[in-house]
């Protein structure tokens, strides 16, 4: 992977070693290093009846999808389906709905924002690691020694070339898994630049599995790389350019999400 990526991506002009400080991370390991909030933050959600739910039927959601793009059900068989879950999209479109997060509307109303795990909630509709989304894979993400590893197999919804993860997708996954890794820098930044060197197809329904790790920091900005194989094969390598946070930032995204 290449070093050469200073100028690069939209973020890098106001991501010199002289800006300002960044924000540090919210979270540690036991061992003293940094951690990511997708990783510690998403684990330690309180698994309310209502998330529980929640996560219940984005999962139903998914078997549909992966139903419906693999199925070769003839037409009447097709039009009985439709009408099932053109009913259930009407009543699910009848319920309440807005833009918090659980737990985010009471403290909105208190004028406050949640502290502790909750202040990650939004992790859990992201559309790659969230159990709350029905287009996340999902990826799983957790800790081997000094790096971020996944988990994570691509159903049918994700093809691009026959019997291949769509690249789309596969730059999509280096993204987040990205983002954990360059967590691990003790700051949170947002993507600068992502470049994703494609070796071989990656396929569907096969298990993947995922590292990502801290490459190097100068000032706000933080690389991290990463590597997709399937059995045993490489397939994909990726490197990121992240552009540490002003402190302020997140907690002005979160609040202005919360309204």
């Amino acid at each position: 992977m290449q070093d050469d990526l200073e100028g690069s991506g939209p973020g890098a002009a106001a991501g010199g070693a002289d800006a300002a400080p960044a924000v540090a991370s919210d979270t540690a390991t036991e061992e003293g290093g940094f951690a990511s909030p997708r990783i510690e933050g998403l684990a330690a959600l309180e698994l309310t009846p209502r998330r529980v739910e929640v996560r219940r039927l984005a999962q139903a959601m998914r078997d549909i999808i992966e139903s419906l793009v693999s199925t070769t059900a003839d037409t009447d068989e097709l039009a009985a389906a439709a009408d099932d879950l053109e009913r259930l999209a009407s009543a699910l479109g009848r319920l309440p709905s807005g833009q918090t997060y659980e737990g985010f509307a009471e403290a909105a109303i208190a004028g406050t924002l949640p502290d502790g795990p909750e202040r990650w909630a939004f992790f859990d509709h992201s559309p790659f690691i969230g159990l709350a989304n029905p287009m996340s894979p999902p990826m799983t993400l957790s800790y081997e020694g000094d790096r971020v590893v996944c988990d994570v197999t691509f159903g049918s919804a994700y093809e691009g070339p026959p019997g291949c993860v769509h690249g789309g997708y596969v730059a999509a996954a280096f993204d987040e898994l990205l983002g954990a890794a360059q967590s691990l820098s003790g700051t949170q930044g947002m993507t600068a630049h992502l470049g994703v060197d494609y070796r071989r197809p990656t396929p569907l329904h096969t298990p993947l599995r995922m590292e990502g790790w801290l490459h190097r920091r100068e000032g706000r900005k933080i690389w991290a790389r990463a590597t997709i194989t399937a059995d045993g094969e490489l397939r994909a390598e990726a490197e990121g350019l992240f552009i540490a946070f002003d402190p302020g930032t997140f907690q002005q995204l979160l609040e202005e999400r919360s309204r």
